[in-house]
């Protein structure tokens, strides 16, 4: 299993233990976040639908709220509004699980997040009608519906072939969560090939649903999750194989995962599959050849056959033929 991992390594896929090496090569489901894993995670605005006020309005009360936050969509949110960086106040700033942020914006009460929000706060807001293109992000202003943005975001260029290998290496059960909203997550499910997706849902739903697809795979199979963010970190954890992207991860994820693909690629997962079986299926080699050998010079010795030089070539010979063999799992 020692050569597994390296050789796993070797391809950019760090494996924390030998135990998470034996639950890959069991693998029938696989549940999938949306953003950072399936999607590039490199959002940029793409439509800016504002209410009452102006466009440029708009992005600079969006930008600032998103000010202190590292998510991919509020880093377009400050790029898409070149002066985010002035004089104004920006106090009281919180993030809303599940929501948004919501700050005070000189001396305005500015959320931005996703309809959920739009509700906690009372503001009147409305579908948008090419919200298919990308994730809208609604905005009010001291509780009234100030308009929405749309961002979009790219699917990774392997994600399709990521699904189909997947489906070669023998997973049966392929699966989106996201907390994005419904037309979003079914264009990338059909894009991609998944059996199933879920969407509009916060982080606890996520575990839930988890727990729901834990008790659903067959016995002495394994499910596995892929995800990036923060928010990610408790199904990581209780997933059986947790299996966080490297380079766009959040600590947290990385933290909490079992497996990390350090150059984001999902692809990667069946590569990792294929590692894991390799290494099993060599480790069963190793031992049935050891055990074979031992209990032949052990019959051979009952009868007087086996002398000491044939006892050595079954314990030591055999260790270092066990060796050589598992060397193979670095190729």
């Amino acid at each position: 299993f020692f050569g597994g991992i390296g050789g796993a390594s070797r391809k950019g896929i760090l494996v924390k233990g030998s135990n998470f090496l034996d639950a890959l090569s069991k693998l029938d489901t696989v549940v999938f976040d949306k953003t950072g894993t399936l999607t590039r995670g490199v959002f940029q605005v793409s439509l800016v639908h504002p209410h009452d006020i102006s466009e440029n309005e708009l992005l600079h009360l969006a930008a600032h709220v998103e000010r202190y936050s590292n998510h991919p969509i509020a880093v377009s949110l400050r790029q898409a509004y070149a002066h985010e960086a002035d004089s104004c106040s920006v106090e009281q700033v919180e993030e809303v699980a599940g929501q948004g942020v919501k700050a005070c914006v000189n001396g305005k009460q500015v959320c931005v997040g996703n309809s959920k929000m739009m509700d906690a706060v009372g503001a009147k807001w409305h579908e948008c009608s090419q919200q298919a293109q990308g994730t809208v992000i609604h905005v009010a202003i001291d509780g009234e519906y100030a308009g929405h943005i749309v961002i979009s975001d790219q699917l990774k260029p392997d994600a399709k072939t990521a699904i189909s290998r997947l489906k070669a290496a023998g997973v049966r059960r392929t699966v989106m969560l996201t907390g994005d909203h419904y037309a979003v997550a079914e264009f990338v499910a059909h894009e991609v090939g998944l059996d199933e997706f879920h969407a509009d849902l916060l982080p606890q739903d996520k575990v839930a649903q988890v727990e729901r697809l834990l008790a659903e795979k067959p016995q002495g199979k394994t499910l596995s999750f892929v995800g990036d963010g923060i928010n990610d970190a408790p199904v990581l954890a209780r997933a059986d194989v947790g299996i966080a992207m490297g380079a766009l991860g959040s600590d947290a994820a990385i933290e909490a995962a079992d497996v990390v693909l350090m150059d984001d690629q999902p692809g990667k997962i069946a590569t990792a599959i294929r590692i894991a079986k390799k290494t099993g299926r060599i480790a069963n080699e190793n031992v049935y050849f050891s055990i074979g050998i031992k209990v032949l010079v052990l019959v051979l010795a009952t009868f007087g056959i086996a002398n000491m030089w044939l006892a050595v070539l079954a314990d030591v010979g055999v260790t270092v033929l066990a060796v050589l063999n598992s060397m193979r799992t670095l190729r």
